[in-house]
């Protein structure tokens, strides 16, 4: 019977070890409160009012350096790649060069009209994406059948095929736009019609300053390679030594756009590149594949090309005039090619000049309150982060050189020719006196002699 469990009986010692615990549960540590425990903590205040000890002025200024150190290797190591892969291109001929250029078009107006792209209304309207590669794809159309025909004429206007193309080429790419504005028109739509047309708007804009601007490095490409290499490296330079020379001794701040560019980056990024400049631009007048034209598109570095050079590549002297605080009959000279002079003005609107399109870009960025274009190159952003200066000294580089420096190949026979062949007698006749007005005004014949020529003309006429 002893085994049998007793009704009814309580154990006295049981309840004295409870800790008050009337259910018979086991004491834990969470029910036990000592000093410095959590729980002792838990009611003596919150965990709220535990807060982190700030970091001290000398661990920010540490990691403020390590953050720059890391910024400053991603971004030379990925300015080595792409300065690695633009010379690879570079070397293997003129169509390498296009490609990448076709490309870099692409990518960046992809970049650009994302940024000002809602998703909302996109999905309603399923017509606007597609007609804003629409558009990309008549202009380029239309820029690269001008070159095409401008440069490569030689091959277009004999090919059975390409000749009717290029004779209606403009009247083709304007039927291609009217396709598409007539399109646009009858895609319009009750409550998007504000987006609709912010979106047309939006897509000329970047049409007009990438795809229109990028058509000019290309003809810069054909006219010669150095006319494309020459101011796309002095970019590059002067980005590499603002960047060096700010991290170094940049004090004070250039513009508000861009808070990191200071006066002395901007500066001595301009010396730099000017001295860059005369370097490069001695090594690249001893070879002809940079310094002709594009006459053949499958030639490279190891083929070469070969033309008469333009005159702006062969040296002269140039001397000073007598000045007082010299000795009688000395004056000084320097012999050099012109183009140094021209590489000098590049060199300045580079470097001063140029950026002011990566300060455009930063106000777009700052409207549309975003860091980058996009991400396609680490530590650079996207590709119209890198290519924002290089757009418009493309376009510089183009208007310069058929300006100052373009040669004028036609010869006298060929000028006859057209003149003979193509002009009636009274119309040739027109184009005498005009060489004559011309060559009055340049000092070049006597004021008397146009006046000779029509008497004599008149003479004749009577007989």
């Amino acid at each position: 019977m002893t085994g049998r469990s007793r009704r009814g009986v309580k154990f006295p010692h049981n309840h004295k070890h409870s800790n008050g615990l009337s259910d018979g549960r086991r004491s834990s540590f969470s029910d036990v409160s000592e000093d410095g425990s959590p729980s002792k903590a838990k009611s003596s205040g919150s965990l709220e009012d535990i807060q982190e000890k700030p970091p001290t002025a000398e661990e920010q200024r540490s990691a403020e350096y390590e953050k720059k150190k890391a910024n400053f290797i991603t971004r030379t190591f990925w300015t080595f790649v792409m300065i690695g892969g633009f010379f690879s291109a570079l070397f293997m001929g003129h169509v390498y060069i296009l490609v990448i250029i076709t490309a870099i078009q692409i990518i960046s107006f992809k970049e650009v009209i994302a940024i000002a792209n809602v998703p909302s209304r996109a999905r309603d309207l399923q017509s606007t994406k597609s007609l804003n590669w629409y558009w990309l794809a008549t202009t380029m159309y239309f820029l690269y059948g001008e070159s095409v025909v401008y440069y490569l004429k030689h091959i277009v206007l004999v090919d059975k095929v390409l000749l009717p193309l290029a004779t209606h080429h403009r009247f083709i790419s304007f039927i291609l736009y009217v396709f598409g504005f007539v399109f646009f028109v009858g895609s319009l739509k009750a409550g998007h019609l504000k987006f609709q047309f912010s979106q047309f708007a939006w897509t000329h804009m970047a049409l007009f300053l990438i795809v229109v601007q990028a058509h000019f490095i290309m003809n810069n490409v054909l006219e010669g390679m150095i006319w494309f290499f020459l101011p796309a490296a002095l970019v590059i330079t002067n980005d590499i030594f603002a960047y060096i020379c700010g991290i170094t001794f940049g004090r004070t701040q250039l513009i508000k756009l861009s808070p990191k560019k200071t006066v002395e980056g901007f500066v001595g990024a301009w010396v730099m590149t000017a001295l860059f400049g005369v370097v490069l631009t001695n090594l690249l007048l001893r070879s002809k594949y940079f310094i002709c034209p594009a006459t053949d598109l499958g030639a490279n570095i190891f083929t070469g090309l070969d033309c008469d050079p333009n005159p702006v590549f062969i040296p002269r002297t140039y001397s000073t005039p007598q000045l007082f605080f010299l000795p009688p009959n000395y004056t000084l000279s320097l012999t050099t090619s012109p183009m140094q002079i021209h590489t000098f003005f590049w060199a300045t609107f580079a470097s001063l000049i140029a950026p002011f399109g990566g300060f455009f870009a930063s106000g777009l960025k700052r409207t549309f309150k975003i860091k980058d274009f996009g991400d396609s190159i680490p530590g650079h952003g996207g590709m119209t982060d890198r290519m924002d200066c290089q757009f418009i000294m493309g376009l510089f580089s183009f208007i310069y050189y058929h300006t100052f420096i373009a040669f004028k190949r036609s010869s006298v026979t060929h000028v006859m020719e057209l003149a003979i062949m193509e002009l009636t007698a009274d119309e040739q006749l027109e184009v005498i006196k005009g060489v004559l007005k011309y060559l009055t005004n340049q000092g070049v014949v006597k004021p008397e002699t146009p006046v000779s020529f029509d008497k004599l003309l008149a003479a004749s006429k009577q007989v």
